[in-house]
Parts: structure tokens; C-alpha cells; sequence
């Protein structure tokens, strides 16, 4: 059990080397405004944070840095909500102000502001497509044999596809076809329309639309298989560059190769529960992320999970700030996703 000196003393130090990344010595601490304890007492009580294993010396230096025991309990236990100044929250408030017709835009656009803001390396997982489910479907008719398709899905995505109405289906053919779809196939996960109309649809149709064999081929085109992984978008993918502690060029090439791997940042970073989740070095069971932090959140829809916006990090990572943008962010791109949904 820490004494309340050790907690001041190891809170100084995080911070102090969040701030500078150098290593802290005790005469460094004890000039900090909030430290009333003479620098004897100070080294005393670091050489005792490092026998606990919350600090580490190095090599280089009689300062010490912070351990991931040291980052984590200063994670889960001395933190402060972080107190954003009237400028960061009138533009935190303007972030999302501009009017998205995409929704895919509006998460793109979060993690390019969420990199700029913080100078880290965002992550945002989109909706899973192995769970999106059809809401409407509109034909609208460019001339007598072409037709664009308006998918409009339960996450408010909307996807247009152009299209060749095959021979023999008229206009008041494709009306009978799309209240059929619409009253049918409502709800329906994307990934099993085809079955949906297979088993289902194609029997309604046989009974109202004369020539529903051509109707069957034109859905079964249209609804072709879509992709089941979460679509990944990145900001800021080379701010890891600017941290000091990574000038390595193999470490970096490690790193990048990495939250490259499309499957593997989906099985790292997918967060479905509420609040923030803060994992840090060897925490990500990935060696290439060993010296890195990564803080997720949820992001959702009518409170329903949609997908995770992240941040990667050195562990020497700026915590309170980017929790408190992580927490803010997620909310306002469920709030914009929301009425971006109920839109339609």
C-alpha cells in the first residue's frame, strides 16, 4: 500500500515525464510547487516506487521514468476530469457542425479530427456490415431501361446503385416490386437478403409480378454479398513519428505493419461496452505495440453498438486529455449518427 507522499511523488513524476519524456530525478520534483519534501526524502521514496515496480531507472540517467504498473495505477487512480479552456469547447462544440449526407464521411471525419487534436494516431472502426439491416429501398427510374437503387440501411448508411432494368418489367411491374421488398425484407440483416429472397420472395413474386423471373435476377444482382469486416479508418497514421520514443525505424516499420492488419485491429480495438478502456504496453498481447498505449470508446445508435473510435499513443501518453476528447467525441458521433439515422 502507497503512502499518500508516494502517491503525490509518483504523480508528480508521470506528469512531469508525460510533459518532457526525460527521465525525473528528486531534485526535479522537489521544485514542483505541490512537493514540500526536502530532494533526501524524495529519493528515498523513489528507490522505494522502483522496488514496488511502479518507477524504472535508466541506464542513462539517475532520473527515473514510469513503469506500465506505475502508468496504470496512475490511470486507475489519480486521474482528474480534464478541464477543457472556452476555446477547446467552442471548438469541440463546431466539430461536427458541418451537414454529412454519409455517414461514412461523418466517421472519417472523426478520426481526422480526433488525430489533430490530440497528435496521436487515431482509429475508428465503421458499423459491421454482418449486422447492418435494410430500413428502405427506393428505385427511382433515370430513363426507360436504366434505374438507380437507393439502400438505405438501419446504421443510415445509403448506398446508390445504377442499374439495367431487364426487358419485360415496366414501371408499374417495379412498384408492385418494391412495396413487396419493402414490406418483406424491412429488418433484414444485409447478409441475408439474397437467402431472404430466395426462400421468401421469390414465391411473391411468382403470384403478383408477370414477369418475376427477370424481377428475381435483378434483385439477386442488386443485393450481391457485401463485405462482413468493419470498415477501418485512420488519422494522423504518421504523428507516431513525432514521439521520441519512436525514432527507432524498426520499432515504427513494426508499429505501422501493424494497425495495418485490418483483422487484427478489429479483434485489438473492438470495444462494445460503455466507457472508455485504457490498455497499455504489453496490456495489447501484441509485441509490435509493446511501448504503446490505446484508449477506445463505443460509439452507437439509439444505444445500439455501432463501432469503436481509438487512439494509439506512446505510454507516455498525455491520459487525462485524451480520455476526456475520447468520452466527448464518442458521444457527439452517437448524438450525429443518431439524427443522421432518424433522418431517413
Amino acid at each position: 500500500m502507497l503512502t499518500e507522499r508516494q502517491i503525490q511523488i509518483l504523480r508528480v513524476l508521470i506528469d512531469e515525464y508525460i510533459l518532457n519524456a526525460e527521465p525525473v530525478g528528486s531534485r526535479t520534483i522537489s521544485k514542483r510547487g505541490s512537493i514540500r519534501y526536502s530532494p533526501a526524502t524524495i529519493r528515498n521514496d523513489l528507490a522505494d516506487l522502483e522496488e514496488l515496480g511502479f518507477l524504472e531507472k535508466t541506464h542513462s540517467s539517475s532520473g527515473r521514468i514510469p513503469s506500465e504498473k506505475g502508468y496504470r495505477f496512475y490511470v486507475d487512480h489519480l486521474l482528474a476530469p480534464f478541464a477543457f479552456d472556452d476555446e477547446e469547447i467552442e471548438q469541440l462544440k463546431t466539430l461536427f457542425a458541418k451537414k454529412f449526407y454519409e455517414i461514412e464521411n461523418v466517421i472519417q471525419h472523426s478520426a481526422i479530427i480526433l488525430s489533430e487534436l490530440t497528435n496521436y494516431t487515431s482509429i475508428v472502426l465503421g458499423p459491421d456490415t454482418q449486422d447492418t439491416k435494410l430500413k428502405h429501398l427506393q428505385i427511382v427510374p433515370i430513363n426507360d431501361r436504366t434505374a438507380v437503387a437507393i439502400i438505405v440501411t438501419d446504421t443510415g448508411k445509403v448506398e446508390n446503385k445504377t442499374f439495367s432494368i431487364p426487358e419485360g418489367l415496366d414501371v408499374t411491374e417495379i412498384e408492385k416490386m418494391i412495396n413487396i421488398l419493402n414490406d418483406r425484407l424491412q429488418g433484414v440483416p444485409l447478409l441475408r437478403l439474397r437467402y431472404k429472397i430466395i426462400q421468401e420472395i421469390d414465391t411473391v413474386f411468382k403470384r403478383y409480378l408477370r414477369n418475376y423471373e427477370e424481377a428475381m435476377t435483378m434483385m439477386m444482382t442488386l443485393f450481391s454479398l457485401h463485405d462482413k469486416k468493419e470498415k477501418v479508418y485512420y488519422g494522423g497514421k504518421t504523428n507516431i513519428l513525432t514521439q521520441p520514443e519512436f525514432h527507432d525505424i524498426e520499432k515504427v516499420r513494426r508499429l505501422l505493419e501493424a494497425i495495418e492488419e485490418e483483422d487484427l485491429i478489429n479483434q485489438l480495438i473492438r470495444h462494445e461496452s460503455d466507457g472508455i478502456e485504457v490498455k497499455i504496453g504489453k496490456e495489447n498481447n501484441l509485441q509490435a505495440m509493446e511501448n504503446c498505449s490505446l484508449i477506445t470508446a463505443s460509439y452507437s445508435i439509439g444505444g445500439q453498438y455501432m463501432g469503436t473510435i481509438a487512439i494509439v499513443g506512446p505510454t507516455r501518453m498525455e491520459y487525462t486529455r485524451v480520455i476526456g476528447l475520447l468520452d466527448l467525441i464518442s458521444k457527439d458521433l452517437s448524438n450525429v449518427l443518431t439524427r443522421q439515422y432518424q433522418q431517413f
